[in-house]
């Protein structure tokens, strides 16, 4: 059972998405072309920058306005960051970004995360509502209106779409998610990764989604959150990661990892780093 679990981190290097977009912005890269530059840069990277593109800082917000330590304006120097999650507004993303790109050893580009579940500006029904219309068209182009307007802020990554199904009501984050039928969250998952991603990023409207929680987040038992997660083989493989797979197939560009144990075997392990 273990070895079919299969333990993940935030997609590693996933900035490397965004690796040329100041020199070819609009300009379609060969897969060839863009994986050889992929390689040539791993090949030059040390450990430790390899590491800092694994490290997700977080930005905070005051009336004044967006701020961020200054220690970890000191880790983005040292490129010791890959993304920055609750970063927003123009002129605040600009700023960050040509620190990571001019003032790095790399250049390579920050991504910028936020949460933008059905929504950013133009508030849309919760997902499970959306759910309930079963109309694919409508809720894809909700995403693409979501995605329209967070990447005019900034933005560059989300953390969604949730396809965890969920059988028990007394598990408050079912509201993300797209209720307790599989096929019909793996229809809506892969609608959602097309509306925010669109179909090859070939726009700055274009936002690079998060498929979570993987996996089974949402069968925890009791419905407590973070809790232990005690199945049958055949119920993980049947009902609970079909919809992860339909958002690959969709595209999707990154997957956070869940946070529970399924059958004892933790999803994934967390890696503290003192930098």
């Amino acid at each position: 059972m273990k070895n079919r679990i299969y333990l993940s981190l935030f997609f590693a290097f996933y900035s490397f998405l965004l690796l040329s977009c100041n020199s070819v912005q609009n300009q379609k890269i060969e897969t060839n072309d863009f994986q050889n530059k992929v390689d040539s840069l791993i090949k030059i990277m040390t450990l430790d920058e390899k590491i800092g593109q694994l490290n997700l800082l977080a930005s905070g917000w005051d009336v004044t306005g967006p701020t961020m330590s200054p220690n970890y304006r000191q880790l983005i120097k040292q490129g010791n960051a890959g993304a920055i999650l609750n970063a927003y507004s123009v002129d605040y993303v600009t700023e960050l970004q040509r620190i990571a790109v001019e003032e790095t050893r790399l250049g390579i580009p920050l991504l910028f995360g936020y949460d933008v579940v059905h929504g950013f500006r133009t508030i849309f029904p919760i997902p499970l509502a959306q759910s309930c219309s079963w109309d694919l068209e409508m809720i894809q182009q909700s995403d693409s209106i979501a995605a329209s307007e967070a990447t005019a802020y900034g933005i560059n990554w989300t953390f969604a779409p949730m396809v965890d199904i969920s059988r028990d009501p007394r598990w408050g984050r079912v509201s993300e998610g797209s209720g307790e039928d599989t096929w019909l969250g793996s229809q809506i998952g892969a609608a959602r990764v097309q509306g925010f991603q669109g179909k090859n990023f070939d726009k700055n409207s274009n936002l690079l989604s998060c498929v979570k929680h993987f996996a089974a987040y949402g069968a925890p038992q009791a419905g407590r959150d973070y809790h232990t997660v005690d199945m049958s083989e055949r119920s993980l493989f049947e009902y609970y990661l079909p919809p992860y797979k339909a958002c690959i197939d969709a595209g999707a560009a990154s997957v956070m990892t869940s946070f529970n144990e399924i059958n004892g075997t933790p999803s994934t392990y967390r890696l503290h780093l003192n930098l």
